[in-house]
């Protein structure tokens, strides 16, 4: 059963999702100064499309997101569920593409890592907060 921290992210998630598709992301389109993307990802045990709004960060034709999970000690379920299987779509505005996602490895995400916290800093204390490395998921153009 979820916990209460999960019922609340799930609610404003949603809430969330339905602003931006409505308005195609002209409301919504920003959490705390970072760009905004929808995420599809296909759930590992039901194998339903999930989807969820994450802060991301542009690199040229890729975008990168923080499997950050506000600090928890667990992993976000859209990166368990990428993990499985990491043919994903993400919206931007009213655009909708296919990507591939990967983990940056140690030495990429030693490059990546001060760019997205200079983007939010809310990362780096997330980071101190769980004992978990936060993982740095790289999507790349399908």
């Amino acid at each position: 059963m979820a916990n209460t921290k999960d019922r609340v992210t799930r609610v404003v998630t949603g809430a969330h999702k339905a602003l931006y598709r409505r308005t195609d992301g002209r409301v919504g389109g920003r959490i705390a100064g970072m760009p905004v993307l929808i995420l599809t990802t296909r759930g590992r045990k039901t194998g339903k499309a999930r989807t969820t709004v994450l802060g991301y960060l542009a690199d040229g034709d890729r975008l990168v997101l923080v499997a950050s999970n506000g600090g928890d000690s667990r992993h976000p379920a859209w990166y368990r569920n990428l993990s499985d299987d990491p043919e994903v779509l993400v919206t931007l505005g009213s655009s909708t593409r296919p990507m591939t996602a990967y983990t940056a490895a140690a030495e990429e995400k030693k490059e990546l890592w001060p760019r997205v916290v200079a983007a939010y800093g809310g990362y780096e204390r997330y980071q101190e907060r769980t004992t978990r490395d936060i993982p740095v998921v790289v999507l790349e153009p399908r």
